[in-house]
């Protein structure tokens, strides 16, 4: 009998043989496996190999101290990396980025583990507040708010969408008074962040987008179809010539790997002389001269241990998130006087920072499919997509199986736009390995996940979001203490306005439509019903019953916005003018998802990237006057000595 002994090795497992097997090899064969283990091992360690990352300036910073740098950019995320890469373009320019995280994990390059680094030190692990109307299904009926910390942000860690939104999501921030950010001033940036070759008046882009593999055609199928059958086409794209039907949404990837605007806005151009990037570089205050109108320098703690310091010589920019934002500025005295002022921190500007907190709040629906006609996985079709896409990056690792696919509908019919939009995600009879990853990355109480996992004994399972595409609730976002380490008091209030819940419910009766339509009646499907005493005393898909149900699986899309609000300069309810320069501050820019004054009805990750295309020019404007700082954008083209490689379709 064979001794096999599990190790792991890179987070990752390996089965390795600690005896010799009973048949012995006379040595052509064992050199064989041997070169098939160490190349597998070696293809593991190529998912996410320093060198695919901007090097770490942390020793030279602790060895030579750090000089002023004309551009401070805080956060290597969605936008931060851009706006980074953007500013570097010009030579005279001296940039530094400062990243609270590393390199990005392994589970976050491949497609179809993109729930697996959450709950780790890759993110930042944040839970909601209780509420009595979301969020029950979870552990202490808290919803929790992942946010990427690493090269990449969130972009490290989201589903990869990349889909633009529509002219209603824009033009409602212009008709709010943002001259500057209808769809057709914005489009000309989303057009920019994809364009694979520049010139010298339209630079090249970085964003690198392509169709996921399709590996679950017949679920695919089935969508279609029943869709089809209640009129909703399926469309090439969504945006602004077809705001609704069902389409096959692309995503940031290539060859089977997440592509983050870390990777490439900001990797391709990181040998640049002028651009330096602070890895594990915690901000902690934002430091103000007398009069409050500039930041002069920002503190930061690099590795857990060392308290540094950085000069601000022309504008800092703050692109650390919807969540991280607004909590730096409050540490620096800039927010709400009286929440500050309990807290004992000086107040320098008084905004409404932290309000306007918004999301795509969705609901988690289950539905059977073929029960017990479903092929179960098995454990060899495991260790298949395993080797199948560390040699050739390709399989069901390489995708997120049925997520790409999306359907954008308006339940009252009464106009072009989607008031919902359905997400989906399949789970095969037998992969309890998929399921757990996806109830443990949204902390599924052990009540709902052991019955979930009975039905995936004798079925597969297609878990649906049903997003609300313009939510009227809003949050807010408070400190819970001065202490920089101390995690932010964040309150949703998802349902707080009662239209919310309306569309929801009606996006509930969509649902029980596709489910008698002949496609999914061919599949079987039957919506799961969790045992739930204080629904069960409802009448089953009754408008009570969905009520109750949707005060437990509700919960977030990772869309979070909203909380530094961009309005025109008479607005008191902003934070930030329409050229996103802090209020009462000449010299701090805010560029990233917390800016939006609404959020879009899409996934938030293209439009972020646009915010920060759009906030390099206009520090580019801004300080165009600066002496011998003309420069061409053919010097920096190829990224100086590092290049700039883009990843094609």
């Amino acid at each position: 009998t064979e001794v096999w002994q599990v190790e792991k090795l890179n987070n990752m497992s390996t089965t390795v043989p600690n005896a010799q097997c009973a048949a012995q090899s006379v040595g052509d064969f064992s050199s064989m496996v041997n070169m098939l283990l160490q190349t597998l091992l070696t293809a593991q360690c190529a998912i996410s190999p320093p060198e695919l990352w901007p090097p770490d300036y942390a020793e030279s910073a602790l060895k030579h101290g750090l000089e002023e740098y004309d551009f401070v950019v805080i956060g290597a995320g969605s936008a931060g990396s851009v706006v980074a890469s953007r500013l570097s373009e010009n030579p005279n320019w001296k940039v530094l980025v400062l990243e609270a995280g590393g390199d990005p994990p392994q589970e976050s390059e491949v497609p179809a583990m993109m729930y697996s680094a959450q709950h780790t030190n890759a993110t930042w692990n944040y839970f909601t507040e209780y509420s009595d109307k979301s969020c029950w299904a979870y552990n202490e009926r808290r919803c929790y708010w992942p946010r990427g910390k690493m090269i990449g942000g969130t972009g490290g860690i989201n589903v990869m969408i990349y889909v633009r939104g529509n002219r209603k999501d824009y033009d409602r921030w212009a008709h709010d008074g943002n001259r500057g950010w209808g769809w057709d001033d914005v489009l000309p940036y989303f057009e920019r962040s994809v364009r694979p070759v520049g010139n010298q008046t339209h630079p090249r882009g970085y964003v690198t987008i392509n169709t996921f593999p399709v590996n679950d055609l017949d679920v695919e199928q089935m969508i279609y179809a029943g869709a089809a059958e209640l009129d909703i086409p399926r469309v090439l794209s969504i945006g602004d010539g077809s705001a609704m039907g069902y389409t096959n949404l692309p995503g940031t990837i290539a060859n089977g790997r997440r592509m983050s605007t870390g990777k490439t806005y900001l990797s391709s151009v990181s040998k640049r002389p002028n651009l330096d990037v602070l890895k594990n570089a915690h901000v902690t205050k934002m430091n103000f001269d007398e009069s409050g109108k500039n930041v002069r320098s920002v503190s930061f703690v690099l590795q857990d241990k060392y308290e540094m310091k950085v000069h601000v010589g022309k504008e800092l920019v703050l692109s650390a998130g919807t969540i991280e934002s607004p909590k730096l500025l409050m540490l620096s005295g800039v927010g709400p006087a009286q929440h500050l002022t309990n807290l004992h921190i000086p107040v320098i500007h008084d905004l409404p920072v932290g309000e306007n907190l918004q999301d795509h709040v969705n609901i988690i629906t289950f539905i059977k499919l073929n029960e017990l006609r479903a092929k179960p996985w098995t454990t060899q079709q495991s260790l298949d997509a395993t080797y199948n896409y560390l040699i050739h990056q390709r399989g069901p690792l390489a995708s997120q199986g049925t997520g790409s696919l999306a359907g954008y509908v308006n339940t009252l019919k009464n106009g072009p736009y989607p008031d919902v939009s359905f997400h989906h995600f399949i789970f095969r009879r037998g992969d309890f390995g998929g399921l757990q990853s996806f109830l443990n990355g949204l902390t599924f109480t052990e009540h709902f996940k052991s019955q979930l996992n009975k039905v995936l004994e004798t079925a597969d399972i297609l878990g649906m979001m049903n997003v609300l595409s313009y939510p009227k609730s809003k949050g807010t976002i408070r400190l819970r203490s001065a202490d920089y380490r101390a995690p932010p008091l964040l309150t949703p209030n998802y349902f707080s306005e009662p239209e919310d819940i309306a569309t929801l419910i009606r996006a509930m009766r969509y649902q029980a439509q596709l489910l008698n339509t002949t496609a999914y009646k061919e599949m079987t499907a039957t919506l799961l019903r969790p045992s739930i005493d204080e629904c069960d005393a409802h009448k089953f898909q009754s408008d009570e019953y969905w009520r109750c149900y949707i005060k437990y699986f509700s919960t977030t899309t990772y869309h979070l916005t909203g909380t530094v609000k961009m309005t025109p300069e008479t607005d008191e309810t902003g934070c930030v003018d329409p050229r996103l320069l802090l209020d009462g501050c000449g010299n701090v820019r805010v560029a990233d998802a917390s800016i939006m004054p609404l959020i879009p009805s899409a996934n938030t990750n293209a439009a972020t990237i646009m915010i920060a295309e759009k906030a390099a020019d206009f520090i580019k404007e801004d300080w165009q006057h600066d002496e011998d700082d003309d420069f061409s954008s053919e010097e920096v083209e190829g990224g100086g000595e590092g290049g700039a490689w883009y990843f094609g379709s």
